[in-house]
């Protein structure tokens, strides 16, 4: 028992239909490209809908359905559509997410509240509509995005990194809960992806990988069956264990690692 995958291991994307929350650029884009390429069927959403319409272009597999995952009345709506354009849905991938680099002395609380809606709070309200239609039918799952910068303080991340914290106990508690259910729960734990995102970084950032590296790892960790999908598998393996260190020895390295 103790050895096998804590979830389902997906061996066949032909068979599988997914549904990618956050998905008109980064990561979000280059995995519903890789899973569209490995044939699976594929809903993408986000608000841009001409954007999206640009993600799935050339894939005869792949449908959009733009909406605004902040709002709360919208995600019955979509699950609804989505529902019918797929048939069923078997995996849902929430990725959502913005990212303002602040330090300690350049807080900004309108950008603190706007990340922490999207960041955390839309996910509450995707997963409110969520869970109940996870829970119908075994061997559905849900994977949430987070990051590495959730393990430990990170320079910049004073905002994005606590809301990644926040996504990943909100996760292990996903799995605590509906795993027994026969929900698989991953968490996806990216390090540094070469993103608009990240652009704005004046840090060096280790192992830095293009999005399609990371497409490419997320899918190789949904066919393993992995809990935590975390890469590059060396940075981030020893960031989990810098993070068990004495904070003094911990923010010596840290300081090492980023340069800073």
């Amino acid at each position: 028992m103790i050895f096998k995958p804590l979830n389902t291991p997906i061996k066949d994307w032909s068979a599988c239909r997914v549904w990618l929350v956050g998905a008109s650029s980064g990561i979000g884009a280059a995995l519903a490209q890789d899973l569209l390429a490995q044939g699976a069927h594929v809903v993408v959403s986000a608000r841009r809908e001409e954007t999206l319409k640009g993600v799935v272009a050339g894939y005869p597999n792949g449908h959009i359905h733009a909406f605004d995952v902040m709002q709360a009345a919208d995600w019955p709506i979509a699950l609804a559509q989505v529902e019918q354009v797929l048939g069923e849905i078997d995996l849902v991938v929430l990725g959502a997410a913005r990212y303002d680099p602040q330090r300690s002395w350049e807080i900004d609380l309108a950008t603190v509240q706007a990340s922490y809606e999207l960041n955390v709070i839309s996910m509450y309200t995707g997963l409110h509509t969520l869970v109940p239609y996870l829970l119908k039918k075994p061997n559905r799952g849900v994977a949430i995005i987070s990051s590495i910068s959730g393990y430990t303080g990170l320079p910049r991340a004073m905002v994005y990194g606590a809301t990644k914290a926040a996504l990943k106990n909100l996760t292990e508690t996903l799995y605590f809960e509906l795993a027994p259910k026969g929900v698989s729960v991953y968490l996806i734990n990216p390090g540094f992806v070469k993103t608009p995102m990240t652009a704005a970084n004046d840090f060096h950032m280790p192992s830095l990988m293009t999005p399609e590296q990371a497409a490419q790892a997320i899918r190789a960790g949904f066919e393993k069956g992995l809990f935590e999908i975390a890469f590059p598998k060396g940075f981030a393996t020893s960031l989990r264990w810098v993070a068990h260190l004495p904070y003094k020895l911990r923010f010596w390295l840290l300081h090492r690692m980023t340069n800073m």
